[in-house]
């Protein structure tokens, strides 16, 4: 066979049902051999799209999404969807094609060198310089992508090498387990937990990717020790347990630093750097802390841990095990309830507070519908004040925090879960970074919701700016309609004219056999007001 068509064996092998992308004129071979095969290629509309379909794919998945373009622009169009997948831990394949290889030594048109820009964003990448590696490189692009901490890997196929004929068969892949800590190790974490006054659980996104969130659950439920989650951690535990306190990740003070402050010793379970780092929950360097997850912690001053490193459900359940204790956790629900208090915000007026829009999609989504946030204002309110049950049906991009996310995500979400409502919810800058994605969603029947915070301009830069200089500058913009914008593709497209309109315009929207546009004006007034609460909390005694 051609080596292209090996290199589609290859993926089959892996168990590739869908390939995001968009062709080229140095992947025709590739693109024929696809032709014939079992996997389903999705033409998108800009690269940057097709990598954020595999990204939320595989954060979804938890099996490598995969995504192609071609040389030169097609690749680097590629390059914001896969460093997000970088820094948001999401298995991800990128395949990209290339000018034959007796032309790579001079100038040629359109070409740069993909393997070395790709460098600093995969975690392995090469260039197929051979028909006969092509098992290989296949199999060691899909490991190391899916392996802790999984990310995005990248293969590049020169045009000549596409054309080679090989013998060559698929590496078959095996099925990736870790091991459990050392007994000992176990036996000094549960002292440690057992002598604590004060422990907090700060749960990661490694909870969610690994599957452990039922772990986690029944380990605070027997130890009765209270939980914090990061943005891409919400979920792993229900947000109406009596052990869940709130989300962490807002770097300025929020409540939940009144526990932070307090704890004598922090359990991070699948904690991430990426999203948050440790000065901010211990700043004196004085705090215990048990570090939990499938890799060995960063190097940081400020975290100095015992590290169980190992199977982080398996590690949770022999604690849990060995967990013949309960802890007092009367601070706690104080805290708890001063946390539910804060949602005493405003919610009167029009254009829509914050809150209110999201007080209206939770009203109106199921415990196991799937929300996915862009990036902009509305994740911080988000993700601090949107209620989630389950694993996987919140979805924030808060390692790499790329704003155009949403939507293309929003369309992987659909696909795999069609008997589920999906929203997006953007900001319009983020809406129009991504907006030709909708056409793909359109021409795939996928009748996804995307519900626009409208306020004319970048606003989480804008609250940004006014904290700190207390003026705006460049971010203001203007807007097409979004409704007609929406009609355009051949989606649905809806107007909130008034605060009452919201709520019936969600489920209608969720009703619909297409996609629809919510275009919702808000008030981002209310940005500042949240920083001056925060700013004046005072910690229940």
């Amino acid at each position: 066979m051609k080596a292209s068509e090996l290199l589609v064996k290859c993926l089959e092998t892996e168990s590739v049902k869908y390939i995001f992308g968009i062709p080229g004129e140095e992947t025709l071979d590739l693109l024929d051999a696809l032709c014939d095969s079992a996997i389903t290629f999705i033409p998108t509309r800009h690269e940057q799209g097709a990598a954020f379909m595999a990204n939320a794919w595989g954060r979804l998945t938890g099996s490598p999404g995969v995504c192609l373009s071609t040389l030169g622009p097609g690749a680097t169009n590629l390059i914001t969807g896969v460093a997000d997948a970088f820094l948001d831990r999401s298995p991800m394949v990128a395949v990209t094609g290339q000018i034959e290889q007796l032309r790579i030594h001079k100038e040629s048109h359109q070409y740069v060198d993909v393997v070395s820009i790709f460098k600093p964003i995969t975690k392995w990448n090469a260039r197929i310089e051979g028909a006969s590696v092509i098992p290989e490189v296949v199999r060691k692009a899909f490991k190391l992508s899916s392996v802790e901490k999984p990310g995005p890997t990248h293969i590049e196929l020169p045009e000549d090498v596409a054309v080679e004929n090989t013998d060559e068969r698929p590496v078959p892949p095996l099925v990736i387990t870790y091991p459990e800590p050392e007994p000992h190790l176990i036996r000094e974490a549960v002292r440690a937990i057992k002598e604590a006054k004060r422990p907090l659980i700060l749960a990661g996104s490694s909870v969610i990717r690994g599957r452990a969130s039922s772990a986690l659950r029944k380990f605070a439920e027997k130890s009765h020790i209270s939980v914090s989650t990061s943005f891409m951690g919400i979920g792993a535990v229900p947000a109406d347990s009596e052990f869940f306190l709130s989300t962490y990740g807002l770097q300025p003070r929020d409540y939940i630093s009144c526990g932070f402050d307090r704890a004598d010793l922090v359990i991070a379970v699948g904690y991430d750097f990426a999203e948050f780092a440790p000065e901010y929950f211990n700043p004196d360097k004085d705090k215990k802390i048990i570090h939990i997850d499938f890799t060995p912690a960063e190097i940081d001053a400020h975290y100095k841990a015992l590290e169980l490193v190992g199977d982080i459900a398996a590690t949770l359940t022999i604690l849990t095990e060995h967990v013949d204790f309960q802890k007092d956790h009367i601070y706690d629900a104080k805290l708890r309830e001063m946390i539910k208090s804060s949602l005493n915000i405003e919610l009167k007026g029009f254009p829509l507070k914050p809150l209110k829009i999201i007080q209206e999609i939770r009203n109106n989504l199921k415990r196991d519908d799937i929300l996915i946030s862009d990036v902009g204002a509305h994740k911080i309110w988000i993700a601090r004040f949107y209620p989630v049950y389950e694993p996987n049906t919140a979805i924030i991009s808060n390692g790499y925090s790329s704003m155009g996310f949403a939507i293309p995500a929003s369309i992987s979400a659909k696909m795999l879960y069609p008997e589920k409502n999906v929203m997006a919810v953007c900001g319009d800058g983020g809406f129009m970074m991504s907006a030709a994605e909708f056409e793909t969603a359109v021409r795939l029947g996928l009748p996804i919701v995307c519900l626009i915070f409208n306020d004319g301009g970048y606003g989480l830069i804008e609250w940004k700016q006014m904290k700190k200089f207390g003026r705006e500058f460049g971010c203001r913009f203007g807007n097409p309609d979004f409704v007609k914008l929406a009609e355009s593709f051949g989606a649905k497209g809806f107007r909130v004219r008034s605060e009452d309109e919201l709520g019936p315009i969600i489920k209608d929207a969720l009703s619909q056999k297409v996609p629809s546009v919510i275009d919702c004006p808000v008030d981002y007034s209310e940005n500042l007001k949240l920083t001056e609460t925060l700013k004046s909390i005072v910690c229940p005694m």
